[in-house]
């Protein structure tokens, strides 16, 4: 009967200690104007974040559908290409079906019930519907291209099948669960995830769009880069409204790690070599779009890449080619994107 009884005895223990941290971090909350509970929270007017609302509007604006996007001419295209590109397209889109799903947890298990102004509950709100046509899109792609069910289904669950992908998965995963971190670390971590984590492969399809392939994925790519470009953007705006904010030597620890993960990830795990893209030069540009996101959230930069990836192709010659602009389609506001 003495081991039944061990839990009951370290119960006050435990509970004191989450008491202890529920209560520091409901004090932090009471600090910051953005997490201060209010009657205010239930209606939207009078606007009190001009900026904050001005995005969200941004947002509402840009939306799309997955039936938007016409499928029909990529499976001839995915037919020729060689087994290498197969498998390293496949693998990305695996990537993504998992990784809007992850944001879509954070925005509906933590921010949204943590931010407590009207204008960003809004963009939150939008945000998960937006990441739902994401998700929507890179499972119509998979299953569009690969007709065999196991394979299939080895896609769909990456994160327990492909180690890599849960290395990344378990990176963004362990910040939601995190009960201690603050919630201007988390922003920064997960302006790191749609900043940086899709970054690289968000510029390898696109390279698949200079070779005049797969104009399907290729436009969609467009779409939801620039939604996710906007995510990150406001990530930014939201983090420069903190009273609290985590120190620079935090936010760096985040923002480097989180470039680590990804330059293994496409150099290593999932070369974008297998695409005839160069490296070395996809390395500089997740180091460069690194330092575009310190430089956005008040930061200086961290790497100070030698080159401009965003105004040269990362191919494997080295070869330069002209900036990502704007997204062509219905109800669309002409804007440059710079991957």
């Amino acid at each position: 009967m003495g081991d039944p009884e061990r839990p009951e005895a370290a119960r006050p223990e435990l509970d004191e200690r989450l008491s202890s941290d529920t209560n520091e971090n409901e004090a932090k909350s009471d600090e910051e104007p953005l997490l201060r509970k209010s009657s205010r929270r239930f209606v939207i007017f009078p606007i009190q974040y001009p900026d904050i609302w001005k995005m969200y509007k941004q947002a509402q604006a840009s939306f799309w559908t997955a039936e938007e996007v016409d499928l029909s001419k990529d499976l001839p295209h995915w037919n020729k290409l060689k087994s290498d590109e197969k498998y390293f397209i496949s693998h990305i889109l695996a990537f993504f079906a998992a990784s809007d799903g992850i944001v879509n947890e954070n925005l509906v298990e933590r921010f949204s019930q943590e931010v407590q102004v009207p204008e960003a509950r809004c963009f939150y709100g939008f945000q998960i519907l937006i990441e739902n046509v994401h998700s929507e899109m890179y499972s119509l792609l998979i299953d569009t291209y690969i007709r065999d069910p196991k394979k299939r289904e080895f896609l769909f669950n990456a994160i327990e099948t492909m180690p890599y992908v849960k290395k990344k998965a378990d990176w963004a995963l362990r910040w939601i669960e995190d009960r201690k971190s603050t919630f201007g670390e988390r922003v920064v971590a997960f302006a790191a995830v749609e900043g940086i984590f899709f970054s690289g492969s968000f510029a390898a399809i696109f390279w698949l769009k200079k070779r005049g392939l797969m104009p399907g994925l290729t436009f969609s790519n467009e779409l939801i880069s620039r939604d996710e470009g906007l995510h990150c953007d406001f990530a930014c705006l939201m983090f420069q409204y903190l009273v609290n904010k985590p120190s620079e030597e935090r936010v760096r620890e985040i923002i480097v790690n989180a470039v680590e993960i990804e330059q293994e990830f496409l150099t290593e795990a999932l070369p974008v070599g297998l695409i005839g893209m160069n490296c070395v030069l996809m390395k500089q540009y997740i180091e460069f779009v690194a330092d575009r996101l310190l430089v956005e959230l008040g930061f200086s930069k961290e790497y100070a890449a030698i080159c401009a990836p965003s105004k040269r192709s990362i191919n494997q010659d080295g070869g330069s080619h002209g900036t990502w602009d704007q997204v062509k389609g219905p109800h669309r506001k002409r804007r440059e994107y710079l991957i």
